[in-house]
């Protein structure tokens, strides 16, 4: 009995060992990742639908930064606005307020139509 409950034992062990949470932040120095540094968006954020509705000035503030942090980037970048069709002039004006002159040829504003029920999103990121 006494051999059971021992190997019993050690089979759990073994079977918490494998559940132990990956801590994503501390990786191993000599592990590569494969990952495309491109792959992470630079901006990533959700629109508030109340400041959305009132053409918040906070809004247009920060839209307008988001443009001028795109066009500060040595390579090209893609702005990503996810919202519903009637929206895209509002929202495309206040990023390109912020785009400098000189390099709004290497910013692209893309509009992705969102669902009625899906938040609208701004992502800016290498053009791809």
């Amino acid at each position: 009995m006494k051999p059971f409950v021992i190997l019993a034992f050690a089979a759990a062990a073994a079977a918490l060992t494998g559940c132990a949470q990956f801590q994503p932040g501390r990786q191993d120095a000599n592990a590569h990742n494969d990952a495309p540094a491109s792959a992470t968006p630079l901006v990533d954020f959700i629109i508030p639908a109340d400041a959305l509705g009132a053409r918040d000035p906070q809004l247009t503030a920060v839209l307008a930064k988001v443009g001028a942090l795109a066009s500060k980037q040595p390579q090209p970048m893609t702005i990503r606005v996810a919202a519903l069709p009637q929206d895209f002039g509002y929202l495309n004006q206040s990023i390109r307020r912020g785009i400098a002159t000189q390099r709004a040829g290497s910013v692209r504003v893309e509009n992705v139509a969102a669902g009625s029920c899906r938040p609208y999103s701004v992502q800016v990121g290498p053009t791809q």
